[in-house]
């Protein structure tokens, strides 16, 4: 059983899109085991992007995602990266495969609704991010 990390990302909060996109996964049998919402700031938002710091685009990708509240969420099921990284679709919404997330609610590839872990490790430290261990409710 794999977990990930799912980030609602902000143009895709201000569209009111959260409940949508979260259907999408939820109807591919993943479960939600966590979730909440909050106002990422820049010490966070360093953390998670640090694979990206030092690249051009590294400063604009912080202030993107500290520009309106996220939705986290960790979805768990077998094989959750996989299914969820199809379910998204290529990170630009123009190359994304019809029927995904990001071909139907992204607008460019920076403004792409959604964010998924794209291995197990990052997953796991990417939710440790997120929520601590209490806070993953798996027995239900």
């Amino acid at each position: 059983m794999e977990r990930s990390l799912v980030l609602v990302k902000p143009d895709a909060m201000k569209r009111h899109l959260a409940g949508a996109i979260l259907a999408k996964f939820q109807e591919k049998g993943l479960k939600m085991i966590a979730l909440k919402m909050l106002h990422m700031d820049a010490k966070l938002a360093k953390r998670h992007y640090a694979v990206h710091e030092g690249k051009p685009f590294f400063n604009d990708l912080v202030a993107y995602i500290t520009s309106a509240p996220i939705v986290a969420i960790v979805f768990e099921g077998n094989n959750a990266i996989e299914l969820i990284r199809k379910t998204m679709g290529a990170t630009d919404p123009k190359k994304a495969e019809k029927g995904t997330i990001r071909a139907e609610f992204g607008i460019d590839i920076q403004n792409n609704a959604v964010h998924g872990s794209d291995s197990v490790e990052n997953a796991a430290k990417e939710i440790s991010l997120f929520f601590a261990g209490s806070e993953l409710f798996t027995d239900y």
